[in-house]
């Protein structure tokens, strides 16, 4: 994400990261790898069960990316680490 930032907001994409770790936690490790894009903390991993990102028995999180149209619509979902050209051209339609 962070490699590809530019392709994004081409296609007006805003990229953010989500994970149970802290904010603080989230700030370190955005700060040392020049995330050019937030870190959002949760916790209690409701955004994860939201978003069908838990692992069997909430062993943990499957990384997942969602793609979010500006009207609340979700136009991209895939668990893994798909390409930013995968996700910008399932985009582009």
């Amino acid at each position: 994400m962070r490699d590809e930032i530019a392709s994004f907001r081409k296609h007006k994409i805003q990229p953010f990261g989500v994970n149970p770790a802290s904010v603080e936690s989230h700030k370190k490790y955005a700060d040392k790898f020049k995330f050019p894009f937030p870190l959002l903390s949760d916790p209690d991993k409701a955004i994860a069960e939201a978003y069908g990102a838990l692992k069997p028995m909430g062993a943990g999180i499957q990384r997942s990316v969602v793609v979010i149209d500006q009207d609340g619509t979700v136009v991209f979902a895939q668990r893994g680490a798909p390409s930013p050209a995968e996700v910008v051209a399932a985009l582009e339609g």
